[in-house]
This record gives structure tokens, C-alpha cells and sequence, in this order.
């Protein structure tokens, strides 16, 4: 399990690092939000531990963006700081943070929540009702589609056509079992239909499209690696 640490306190930092790496863990730390950022771009972390008083932003801005965004929501984030106040621990978990650390912290009990929030988070996980392939993410419970972390506006049709793709990756759908399935017995007509739905909804993806993939004479499936159309 990866976690990453944004502190800008080196002792601390360093001091969180070897009692995370002490107990298994693959721990890295971070002087601001700068090179945390440097960080996602090649690598997601399974939590992040943060302080709210950072050099370039404050933790509570960075806790939100976290939040907001598709791609990092479901991070659990432990607030590791020295601001002790009940309205700053409220703004916190209010703001979705999972947990809150005062400053000064016993090293056992900050691993021991470690511990227990990644339990908690692990079982969320298991009921997860996120589908996922390639840059496509569907939250079948909100009913919201996003590529590359970006909200896509998809019609009813196109939605149902997308979640049976991504329930069944490489699965081939004839364009006889599509009609059957998204449209039931509310539609009669060719089976042409189809075909102009799956452009439409290629074109509203964009190059995540690209998974979508046409298997001649007999209808569509989805290839998460993407292959030619």
C-alpha cells in the first residue's frame, strides 16, 4: 500500500515516513503541494496524510480538490496538523477527510489509524459501484459518466449502451442483444439505430471512444486497450 505524506516539516516528514516504512508500508513524503502534484502524474497514492499549514497551499483547499475530483475522490486523506480547534476538525471531515491528527501524535496511534481507515476504505471498496475502462469511470449510483476526470452528458440510451460495455468488457453485443436490452419492447425499427447511437456516443467520449469496437457482421463490444475501430 502506497501513502503518500505532504508535511513541510523535514522531522516530521521523516519521522512519519520510518514508522509508515517500519510497519510495511511504501511511504513517501512531500514539502508542499507542488511536488505532490509532481507525484500523480506517474503514480496514484492508496492515502495521503496532510497538513493543513503548507508552504504554497493550504491543506484544506488541497483536501477539497482531492474531493472534487473524479480521479482522487475515493483517497482516503488523513489531517495531520497542529491546529486543534473543533471548527477546524469539522471543516475537515466536513470537507471529506476520513480522519483528523493533532499535533503533537504518538507514532502507535497514528499508524493505528492508518491501519484502520485503509480497513474501512477496503471494504467500501468491495460494494463499489464505479465501473471502469481504460479513461472511462461510471458511478452506476449517481449516474454520471467522466473521461479523464470530465463530467459527460450522455442521453438515456447512450447510458444504458455504455454501462452494458462496461459490465462486460470484450463481450461482443450483436446489435440484435443491444436492441433487446436498452430498448425492450419500447422500440421497433432496424437495427440501424444502434449504429447511430454508438457513433454519437464514440463522438461525446471523445479519443476514450476508441474502446468501443466494431466487430463486422455482428455488432459491438468494448476493448478496454483499445483496438482499431
Amino acid at each position: 500500500m502506497k501513502i503518500w505524506c505532504i508535511e513541510d516539516d523535514l522531522n516530521i516528514n521523516n519521522l512519519i515516513i520510518y514508522a509508515l516504512t517500519s510497519q510495511g508500508f511504501a511511504a513517501q513524503g512531500f514539502g508542499c503541494y507542488a511536488e505532490f502534484c509532481d507525484g500523480l502524474k506517474t503514480e496514484t497514492p492508496d492515502l495521503v496524510m496532510l497538513d493543513i499549514m503548507l508552504p504554497d497551499t493550504d491543506g484544506l483547499t488541497i483536501l477539497k480538490k482531492l474531493k472534487e475530483d473524479v480521479r482522487y475522490s475515493d483517497i482516503p486523506v488523513i489531517m495531520l496538523t497542529a491546529k486543534s480547534s473543533e471548527i477546524d476538525i469539522v471543516k475537515a471531515l466536513d470537507a471529506g477527510a476520513e480522519d483528523y491528527i493533532t499535533k503533537p501524535f504518538g507514532i502507535l496511534e497514528m499508524t493505528s489509524r492508518v491501519k484502520a481507515v485503509l480497513r474501512r476504505c477496503e471494504k467500501h471498496t468491495k460494494n463499489s459501484t464505479v465501473l471502469v475502462s481504460g479513461s472511462i469511470e461510471m458511478d452506476t449510483e449517481r449516474h454520471v459518466v467522466t473521461v479523464d476526470g470530465e463530467k459527460t452528458d450522455l442521453t438515456l440510451k447512450e447510458y444504458s449502451m455504455l454501462k452494458l460495455f462496461m459490465s462486460s468488457p470484450r463481450k461482443v453485443f450483436s446489435r440484435e442483444n443491444i436492441m433487446d436490452i436498452v430498448w425492450g419492447d419500447s422500440y421497433v425499427g432496424e437495427s440501424r439505430t444502434v449504429d447511430m447511437h454508438i457513433k454519437t456516443l464514440r463522438q461525446k467520449l471523445g479519443k476514450a471512444g476508441d474502446i468501443i469496437v466494431t466487430i463486422r457482421g455482428v455488432g459491438y463490444k468494448i476493448e478496454p486497450d483499445g483496438e482499431k475501430r
